[in-house]
């Protein structure tokens, strides 16, 4: 199922409109799943039957970290929300290495605020803000490959 991040950016825009909590998009044996988090996040989830890789597996780390040996992360801040990659590529701060970052631990933004750029295939990809909030952590170093829905950002939002 070939989906490109402005479809992606457009199905969770209605979804928020809309006031829906999921929405399925199935193509032959391909789905993509998009849930929203209590607090108006998007979760992401897709499976592709035939290339079904770990990354693919929902971010559940606790279990990755039980299967794999190592021992689990402590828990996230409940009230945080987290901003995942919605595609795999490559994780840039900014907009050109001579550039300041898009933004900061400490920055406050609003939706839409653009956070960061992923590099994919030769097509740089805005990723916006979808809640309004303060940055709490940026946990991706600059030029770094990402996985699909590898946490990118915490986020504080507003009151």
């Amino acid at each position: 199922m070939n989906i490109d991040l402005l479809q992606l950016k457009r199905l969770m825009r209605a979804m928020r409109r809309y006031d829906l909590d999921e929405v399925e998009l199935r193509e032959g044996d391909a789905s993509v799943v998009l849930r929203r988090s209590p607090r108006g996040g998007a979760v992401v989830s897709a499976v592709e039957p035939a290339a079904v890789r770990p990354s693919h597996f929902p971010m559940d780390t606790g279990a990755r970290a039980a299967a794999s040996g190592v021992p689990a992360p402590a828990p996230v801040d409940p009230d945080l929300v987290t901003v995942t990659a919605p595609l795999i590529g490559t994780f840039y701060r900014a907009a050109s290495p001579q550039s300041r970052p898009f933004v900061e631990v400490g920055s406050v933004v609003q939706t839409g605020s653009v956070l960061c750029i992923i590099e994919a295939m030769k097509l740089m990809n805005e990723i916006e803000c979808e809640a309004a909030g303060t940055v709490v952590e940026v946990l991706v170093e600059n030029g770094r490959a990402v996985e699909f829905g590898e946490a990118l950002f915490r986020l504080r939002p507003s009151r």
